[in-house]
């Protein structure tokens, strides 16, 4: 396992269109695995393969929630008001995924992206889909989504379009998103 390099904006690679997966062997659970370690790394809870570098239609999600069943590790900082319960991880692997029916519903989430860093803005998408996908095995999968996992899911298969949450933004929003990522750098 490996940590890789997080393209960010504005990297014209982001806006290439990724290719379907067909070959399921070892170098692509490579790729997984590592996309998971960058991911974790980051932090974040998604990551598409072409964020790595790789234009492959492969993402990765883990909303690693907190743990609600498991006690609250102390900070030494009592009353700090934060939650210290356990994250629990649930990796999850997306090959060629596709949204088989989004709903007429929408939702507003405050989204963030490790190409967009320190960047979020609020997009609105549909509340719930159903979406098919396969496993690193090849076999095919298909669920209803609903909440963050619905959203993250859709914000990772924008990357395998070439869009990033920022497209969503009204164009005057774009731009300050983007002075304020390059304000950010040069004060870096």
């Amino acid at each position: 396992m490996a940590i890789r390099t997080i393209l960010e904006v504005p990297d014209p690679l982001l806006k290439q269109i990724s290719a379907p997966v067909t070959v399921f062997d070892a170098e692509l659970r490579t790729l997984v695995s590592d996309m998971f370690e960058t991911m974790y790394d980051a932090p974040g809870i998604g990551l598409a393969a072409v964020q790595v570098g790789v234009p492959l239609r492969v993402l990765v999600i883990d909303l690693q929630e907190r743990d609600k069943d498991a006690e609250a590790e102390s900070c030494g900082d009592e009353g700090c008001g934060h939650d210290h319960r356990p994250v629990k991880r649930t990796p999850r692997v997306f090959i060629n995924p596709e949204i088989l029916d989004p709903s007429e519903d929408y939702s507003v989430y405050q989204e963030g992206c490790l190409s967009v860093p320190e960047i979020y803005a609020d997009v609105e998408r549909p509340a719930t889909i159903r979406a098919r996908w396969q496993d690193l095995d090849g076999t095919v999968h298909e669920e209803d989504m609903a909440g963050l996992m619905a959203t993250c899911l859709q914000h990772e298969m924008d990357h395998l379009e070439g869009i990033l949450f920022i497209d969503h933004l009204s164009r005057l929003k774009r731009s300050m998103a983007l002075k304020k990522l390059e304000k950010l750098r040069k004060a870096a």
